[in-house]
């Protein structure tokens, strides 16, 4: 049998819920359905940030904010102009929902968890008769004259306008290509670095600002790394491999890296700052105490691999042990061989071609009355927000076109 609503949304991730929300806020008489092929709704929102969910970026200038994007940058541009960080801030606090700002930008809900986003959302759909239904996994979209059908496992469903917000979904994809979408082959961003490497082997935990570069790629970024088991995390690695996802793709994920653990510094300037040292601290212990307020730990390590013995005195530094310290603090290589996932939030860089899309809608350029939002999309953002607000815009504008 045929069961028919007004609009349907496939997916119930972030995009599906925002969209499926503003259109039924924008006219209540229409009949809104949410299909979600897994046994849970909402699962990315519940996982992100640790589980506190990392709601959006505290940056208000559109320009600066399409900068997050590695790709999509040029076509969130108008569309931040319509509906931006600020208006999602504001969008929550109209529902019961403060959030707050960390000193890295990120925005989080007041409670640090990300039911309160669950919640919201939820009981937005309570109150606006949306319905939500799990274990529905999408088989084929067809359009007949004015309407869409839809078959989800032995159900029929008929509605005038379709989303599809399903994410990183190689199977909607092979789907919208046989509807006649390109679609941009899909590969892994945001992700962290295995490096087994004396040096950092037992520095796990260790974190510091620090620039880092992949000469192979062209690629360099900075910010805070962090040193964990299996090998480099934290901002700076994370945004080098959103902009490097495709060229680190090609290279097989083996690579050089450099790190400059001393940021604003070269092995030129260093190594004069190193000779002064030799004479301000002759009598010293180069091993015993760290400069350049690097931790104890790392500067250990790196005295070590430059060829200096614990019980050195700066004095006892030859040319060479002083180069060798000098290319350690601002020039180390390491070795990087394959990727791990960046906690459970899993991004790819890929999607349907953004060319097929009008981005004042979000609507299909190829046919009426289909709508996108999210990561179907080939648009993908480095960490702190920026994915789920590129959902929030996404789906908001697509819910006035569809409403």
């Amino acid at each position: 049998m045929l069961e028919y609503f007004d609009r349907i949304i496939v997916g119930g991730g972030a995009a599906g819920f925002f969209t499926a929300i503003n259109i039924a806020e924008n006219n209540r008489s229409l009949k809104v359905l949410i299909l979600e092929r897994g046994k849970e709704v909402l699962n990315k929102v519940r996982l992100s940030g640790g589980g506190r969910c990392n709601v959006t970026h505290a940056e208000f200038i559109p320009a600066e904010l399409v900068r997050k994007y590695p790709r999509g940058s040029k076509e969130l541009r108008g569309p931040f102009h319509k509906f931006m960080t600020g208006d999602t801030i504001g969008w929550f606090e109209d529902r019961g929902v403060s959030l707050k700002t960390e000193n890295d930008g990120r925005m989080f809900p007041v409670t640090d968890s990300s039911e309160t986003i669950i919640d919201c959302f939820r009981k937005e759909c309570d109150n606006l008769k949306i319905e939500v239904r799990t274990g529905e996994s999408l088989k084929s979209f067809s359009s007949e004259g004015d309407y869409w059908k839809i078959e989800v496992g032995s159900k029929e469903y008929s509605c005038e306008k379709l989303m599809l917000a399903t994410g990183s979904n190689s199977k909607i994809w092979n789907l919208l290509k046989n509807s006649g979408h390109s679609i941009v082959d899909a590969v892994p961003s945001l992700f962290t670095f295995n490096i087994e490497d004396d040096r950092i082997k037992d520095l796990p935990g260790i974190a510091l600002d620090a620039e880092v570069e992949i000469p192979g790629a062209k690629l360099s970024s900075d910010g805070p790394l962090l040193i964990t088991h299996w090998g480099f995390s934290g901002p700076a690695i994370l945004k080098l491999s959103a902009w490097g996802a495709r060229a680190l793709n090609e290279l097989q994920y083996k690579f050089s890296i450099k790190v400059n653990w001393i940021p604003g510094e070269n092995e030129l300037s260093i190594i004069e700052t190193l000779k002064d040292l030799k004479q301000e601290h002759s009598k010293q212990q180069v091993y015993k105490r760290a400069q350049f307020d690097l931790p104890k730990r790392l500067w250990h390590s790196l005295v070590l691999a430059s060829g200096i013995s614990q019980d050195s005195k700066w004095a006892d530094l030859n040319k060479q042990q002083l180069s060798n310290l000098g290319a350690q603090l601002t020039a180390a290589e390491f070795n990087v061989n394959g990727k791990s996932t960046f906690k459970e939030e899993f991004v790819t860089a890929g999607g349907i071609d953004l060319k097929e899309v009008d981005f004042q809608t979000f609507e299909s350029k190829l046919h009426p009355n289909l709508y996108f939002a999210g990561e179907i999309l080939n648009i993908d953002a480095i960490t702190g927000g920026f994915n789920f607000q590129n959902a929030w815009t996404g789906g908001f504008l697509a819910a006035k076109a569809m409403s």
